[in-house]
């Protein structure tokens, strides 16, 4: 299968982790003409085999599944008293006499690599890291397209460099983490209407924009830079098949408010509207431990702010054209886009 395959309508939904993207939206956006896309990176291998398996009973279309690079991390009993520490305004905050510690970091790539390769999706996208020239030829193997996520010329050099068929250049203006692998994730700030045609210039693979893109006339835009499609996270959270809390929906849709960088979240920087919970972390986040450790520190005081409805709490992860956002079911959107890309 070669990449402009994969879609009619030069549109991903963005795989967005953390309950967001249900298998319903994913078949939606696939079945709409777009390309609709599963995030596996906080699953077990055996959940993210029942998630396919109920995306493949909704659409026959293409679709893409989405995984963070990562290792496993082996933080001092030391480092993670100090993290805990450095939550103890929040946690108390709630109540609590102590954070709970997690029994696990993070899910095992390998593992989720392997099941990956089984499962054989029209393609796959990477953030967070960069797979090994051996994993992309296992995936090629099994006819499936290797889609890396950048956010600098550099990193975008280093995907071709090992096979990968595409990549997502990622302006600072996009919603959730950062993809940035290569120097400090600080210093990867361009915007996305600069780096996307630098990027679509210093490669000859095709190039997916993101950061910002709302309609039909910022795709047109994005397309006129060198891109050869876009992908679009924020769009999507406030369609009826996203699987968002509520109160997040809600936020979102009334359009008021910040979106701002954290790491306090995950221990990697995020863009997320802006909320009690940042602001209380503001000074300290530098010195939060690194993902997954933070991520997996903060889980119960997430999981106790949906519980309660608490948007203070939560991680709401948006781009800073949230304002512009179109509830609507997924499939009407795509339709929507479509319309506006040819007007």
């Amino acid at each position: 299968m070669k990449f402009d395959t994969l879609f009619e309508i030069p549109v991903i939904q963005g795989p967005m982790a953390g309950g967001a993207c249900t298998p319903e939206l994913v078949a939606a956006v696939s079945n709409a003409g777009g390309l609709g896309a599963f995030p596996g990176s906080l699953l077990a291998p055996r959940t993210i085999e029942e998630q396919v398996e109920r995306i493949r009973s909704l659409t026959s279309r293409p679709f893409m599944l989405n995984f963070f690079v990562q290792g496993k991390p082996a933080p001092t009993s030391d480092e993670v008293d100090r993290a805990v520490e450095l939550l103890r305004p929040v946690w108390t905050g709630l109540g609590w006499s102590e954070l709970p510690r997690p029994k696990k970091w993070n899910e095992d790539f390998a593992a989720q690599f392997d099941t990956l390769v089984a499962l054989r999706p029209a393609a796959a996208s990477f953030t967070f890291g960069i797979l090994e020239r051996d994993q992309v030829e296992r995936l090629h193997a099994a006819d499936i397209l290797v889609i890396g996520t950048v956010t600098t010329v550099e990193e975008a050099l280093a995907w071709q460099a090992i096979g990968a068929d595409a990549v997502v250049a990622s302006g600072i203006e996009a919603g959730g983490h950062r993809g940035t692998f290569i120097g400090r994730q600080e210093d990867a700030g361009m915007k996305a209407s600069e780096l996307w045609p630098k990027v679509a210039a210093a490669v000859t693979i095709p190039v997916v924009a993101a950061g910002g893109i709302m309609s039909g006339a910022d795709i047109k835009k994005a397309l006129a830079l060198g891109a050869r499609a876009v992908q679009m996270g924020t769009a999507f959270l406030v369609t009826d098949e996203a699987g968002i809390h509520p109160a997040y929906k809600a936020r979102l849709v009334r359009g008021v408010g910040n979106t701002r960088l954290t790491r306090s979240f995950s221990g990697r920087y995020a863009r997320g509207l802006e909320n009690r919970f940042m602001q209380q972390m503001a000074a300290v986040e530098g010195q939060v431990p690194p993902y997954p450790i933070q991520n997996a520190l903060t889980g119960p005081i997430r999981a106790a702010a949906a519980a309660s409805g608490d948007t203070e709490l939560m991680s709401m992860w948006a781009g800073t054209e949230f304002a512009r956002a179109r509830p609507m079911a997924a499939g009407r959107l795509v339709e929507l886009l479509a319309t506006e890309l040819k007007s």
